[in-house]
């Protein structure tokens, strides 16, 4: 009798909530990313670039060439001290990247060392450009007449051979006194170096461009 009881007997299931995996993860949290000046704690973070005398004049004539993108553009700030006779560069509480800063001051020192405005502004748009410089002297010691004969093999008659070498290597090159500054991406400035090295160490000029031409047609396949 009970047993048909219970085999007439239905039995109603009611629907569990279902319980949370005790794996499961708490949902990610977001965070807005962090301003410029919110990452140096709120502190104004500074960089100075000495003016040489000779550079017065042409900072003079194109301040408003080199203050319009810094200022503008990469939101720095930007002021000549006279007293002191260095650019200011500062950050600002709507500077976009701190790395700013650096880029701006690069910018500043290139044109200090003698690149042109144009050129140097290349600096502020890609970040796999520097200068590099260096002195006669680092790659062969010479002194009068050996010395003044290698730096007119480095620009050639009228600047010839320091242009085939800048358009070779889509470098900017500055011959000032015994020093050399160059302006390019890393692989470039190598082989603006080396043509100058040779150069100095008493190569024709003939012989360094068909050298460029090699290698700057190894370059252009590469790319």
């Amino acid at each position: 009798m009970s047993a048909e009881a219970a085999a007439t007997m239905e039995i109603e299931t009611l629907p569990s909530d279902p319980k949370p995996a005790s794996n499961s993860l708490p949902p990610k949290l977001k965070f807005e990313p962090l301003k410029a000046h919110e990452m140096s704690d709120g502190r104004v973070q500074f960089r100075k670039v000495s003016v040489p005398p000779h550079r017065y004049s042409p900072l003079k004539k194109y301040w408003m060439d080199i203050y319009t993108p810094i200022y503008e553009q990469m939101k720095i700030d930007i002021r000549m001290n006279l007293k002191a006779r260095k650019v200011e560069l500062k950050t600002r509480s709507d500077t976009p990247d701190i790395s700013n800063l650096q880029k701006c001051a690069d910018f500043v020192q290139a044109f200090m060392l003698g690149f042109d405005v144009v050129d140097a502004i290349a600096l502020l748009r890609m970040d796999e450009l520097y200068v590099e410089s260096f002195e006669i002297k680092d790659v062969k010691t010479l002194r009068g007449e050996h010395l003044s004969r290698a730096i007119g093999r480095l620009s050639g008659k009228g600047g010839k051979t320091k242009f085939a070498i800048e358009n070779a290597t889509k470098t900017r090159i500055v011959i000032a006194d015994t020093k050399i500054h160059i302006l390019g991406s890393f692989a470039n400035i190598k082989i603006a170096r080396d043509s100058l090295c040779s150069l100095i160490l008493g190569s024709p000029a003939g012989k360094v461009y068909s050298k460029l031409r090699q290698v700057s047609a190894r370059l252009a396949e590469r790319f």
